[in-house]
């Protein structure tokens, strides 16, 4: 069978999806607490499952999240399947019936098929033996697919105030991907893209080998540079990603804003989604279509992209496009149709995909300095290091040099190694990015910050146990960071 002739001056596209969420499990219900993490599972993590097999995408799996993915086999995934059976189902019926009553037939009929995603959700979570990091290793273990881990908890990393704090969370990543992976390649998904120059030597020192950037700021949307990976002195390989790509997808006037996808902002009473964009009930079938249209101009527009870079640079460039994988399915539910699509219209059109291991094999990085960055609004650290998000900032550095203060002050006390233990792990509950950035964007009432004091709370029980006759506590935060190390703590 003939191929197409390879499209994009030689270049190809590799695709990373950064899989993260807090550590929510057991931590309260609707609408926030441990719900979201089973709205992932049914609406993201499973149907991304049904989609990954033979695609050379990189999908970077936090610790964190793994950690609760983990405990889906045990008791969480009880509570998931009751979710599943005994809230959705139910509510999706009795808002079904009230649109009905209300001369809503539409409405009524679209929230009745929506229903039956749970049902496949529940369905495939037995098919897969309530295991989907067993599934997850099964898809990288047949290729191309390729697994990232990165930092404990999803800290920002520039942010922490001692370099012990640092190897704390960045040690448990391979440490953790290892066990539960059998492998790493050395790729590191940093938090926030958050970098400081310098970061590459400890992000060395644990054996990373790729990370990805967002040099926006300081290279310009658009310039042909963010196709070219950087070589950095300590050894790791930076990847910019392409903004302009990404934007596609992401951006404010992306694809998923087109009025005929379903409606993330208009709800039920029940917080259902019955709506399209453009008002009127949702046509799904009409959405589907949609995106497969959409996933056919995005391959054109990364072509087109590789190929000015060809002509420009006289050699073949790599684009980066990464998204939060949470996009695909809740943020934009057309988002795993979209996916597949394009995973299909670049074979068909000749556009190489590769994932990021593979890509860095092929394309040979250049040496250019890094500035300060991220990706978060603006591309800086203001969203987690602000006054809107003080009370937060203060009490993880506070934290951080207590608990680092206390870890050398009890290093000869090998009893206390437990409450170390657990104060680590308060510790790195308090550090997740995703508190300041829900607080910043108002997108989570006072859970963030109810959390943290929580955990902050705990954290001095267990400091006070290093110092006096307190009770030792368990040194298990449900099944936060088990590959946790408080050697790291002590620069041993």
């Amino acid at each position: 069978m003939s191929r197409r002739p390879r499209t994009g001056g030689g270049g190809a596209l590799a695709l990373v999806l950064h899989a993260h969420m807090p550590y929510v499990e057991g931590f309260g219900t609707w609408p926030f607490g441990e719900e979201w993490l089973f709205e992932a599972v049914a609406t993201v993590y499973l149907p991304l499952l049904e989609v990954l097999p033979g695609a050379p995408v990189t999908v970077g799996l936090t610790p964190v999240l793994c950690d609760q993915l983990e405990a889906l086999r045990g008791d969480a995934g009880s509570r998931y399947t009751r979710f599943l059976r005994e809230v959705r189902a139910p509510i999706h019926a009795e808002d079904a019936a009230g649109l009905e009553r209300g001369g809503e037939p539409g409405l009524a009929a679209e929230v009745r098929r929506a229903a039956h995603d749970y049902v496949t959700a529940d369905e495939a979570f037995e098919r897969r033996g309530r295991d989907l990091l067993g599934a997850f290793r099964a898809l990288a273990e047949a290729g191309p697919l390729e697994l990232w881990t990165g930092s404990a908890t999803h800290a920002v990393l520039p942010l922490l105030a001692t370099d012990a704090g640092r190897r704390l969370q960045i040690g448990v990543g391979p440490r953790s991907h290892r066990r539960r992976f059998g492998a790493w390649s050395g790729g590191f998904w940093v938090p926030e893209c958050a970098y400081e120059p310098g970061l590459e030597h400890e992000l060395a020192a644990a054996g990373v080998r790729a990370f990805c950037v967002d040099q926006t700021d300081s290279l310009g949307l658009g310039s042909l540079d963010q196709l070219e990976p950087v070589r950095t002195d300590a050894g790791p390989v930076a990847v910019p990603i392409d903004w302009q790509t990404v934007e596609l997808v992401w951006g404010e006037r992306g694809y998923p804003a087109d009025a005929r996808y379903r409606d993330y902002h208009g709800r039920t009473i029940h917080d259902l989604k019955p709506w399209s964009n453009g008002g009127g009930a949702y046509d799904h079938e009409r959405a589907l279509a949609l995106a497969r249209e959409h996933a056919g101009d995005f391959v054109a527009r990364v072509c087109a992209r590789l190929e000015r870079y060809a002509e420009e640079r006289g050699r073949p460039g790599l684009v980066c496009c990464a998204l939060d994988a949470e996009l695909l399915g809740h943020w934009w539910y057309e988002g795993p149709a979209f996916l597949a699509a394009v995973i299909e219209k670049a074979r068909d059109a000749g556009l190489e995909l590769v994932s990021l291991p593979a890509g860095l094999e092929r394309f040979e990085p250049v040496e250019r300095e890094l500035a300060g960055s991220s990706w978060g609004k603006p591309k800086d650290l203001t969203t987690w290091d602000s006054p809107d998000v003080a009370e937060l900032a203060f009490a993880a550095r506070r934290a951080e040099l207590r608990t680092v203060a206390a870890a050398s002050a009890s290093a000869a006390s090998p009893g206390r190694r437990a409450a170390l233990g657990r104060a680590a792990r308060e510790l790195l509950a308090v550090q997740a990015s995703d508190w300041a950035f829900l607080t910043r964007f108002r997108m989570a009432a006072d859970y963030p910050l109810e959390r943290v004091r929580g955990h902050v709370e705990s954290l001095d029980a267990a400091l006070g146990a290093l110092t006096d006759s307190r009770p030792v506590p368990e040194p298990e935060l449900r099944n936060l960071a088990p590959e946790l190390d408080v050697a790291a703590l002590l620069g041993t």
